[in-house]
């Protein structure tokens, strides 16, 4: 069975945990501030989730969920990730993370940063355009007439099909836009990005709103050309 780490455990970290667990796999939850500040969250999700450092979490976790603010990307431990998928949920928000240069220009996407960072993990971009509580309410079983799906974006094949069996398992189709250079298509402020899953003008509490490959596809074509 696959281990999930998670390197960050706040909304979306913790949101990936709990269909993780749902699914039968174990995850390994951790966070800056330390394994004692989970107790809470590893009570509620059982006796399939237990409570590390980062680096712990990286070095355990099959898959490793990275979900912490942009700006402290460079945090990530580096050496137990190597040779390792990495599920990149972050998101470039210049106003919290501040300005930078490489990203303003589109002469890279927050994901190939993080590639970078990580020169011997194999990182797949996945969660970044949807809402931490419709990621947790829109999961349906397989053949499902009202499933939705996720976009991906990454430069090893390989990872992207694991990534592919795993959002499978938790309760999502794929979207596969091919090499992170690509991420872009569903990054803030893209038609792909997080509206489309909340039926609603204010999205954020607005009821879930099941969105198929069909309609996720026509989306990510619709942003056109990179900047």
């Amino acid at each position: 069975m696959t281990t999930i780490g998670c390197i960050g455990s706040g909304r979306v970290g913790a949101t990936v945990a709990r269909l993780a667990v749902d699914a039968g796999h174990d995850v390994v939850l951790s966070n800056s501030r330390g394994p004692q500040t989970l107790a809470e969250l590893v009570a509620e999700l059982g006796p399939r989730a237990r409570a590390s450092t980062p680096a712990e979490a990286a070095a355990a976790g099959d898959i490793v969920v990275v979900a912490v603010p942009f700006a402290v990307y460079r945090s990530v431990p580096v050496a137990p990730l190597a040779g390792t998928v990495v599920i990149d949920a972050c998101n470039y928000y210049p106003q919290r993370d501040g300005w930078d240069p490489e990203l303003q220009s589109g002469a890279s996407t927050s994901s190939e940063l993080l590639q970078r960072h990580l020169p011997e993990a194999r990182v797949v971009k996945v969660f970044n355009n949807i809402y931490f509580r419709h990621l947790g309410e829109l999961p349906r079983p397989s053949g499902a007439v009202d499933r939705s799906a996720l976009a991906i974006a990454g430069d090893d094949e390989g990872a992207r099909a694991a990534v592919t069996a795993f959002l499978d398992a938790i309760g999502y189709d794929t979207v596969d836009v091919g090499p992170l250079a690509e991420g872009w298509r569903f990054q803030p402020g893209t038609p792909a990005f997080a509206t489309l899953y909340g039926d609603g003008p204010v999205w954020q509490t607005a009821a879930s709103r099941p969105v198929s490959v069909d309609e996720l596809t026509s989306l990510l074509a619709a942003a056109g050309r990179r900047p």
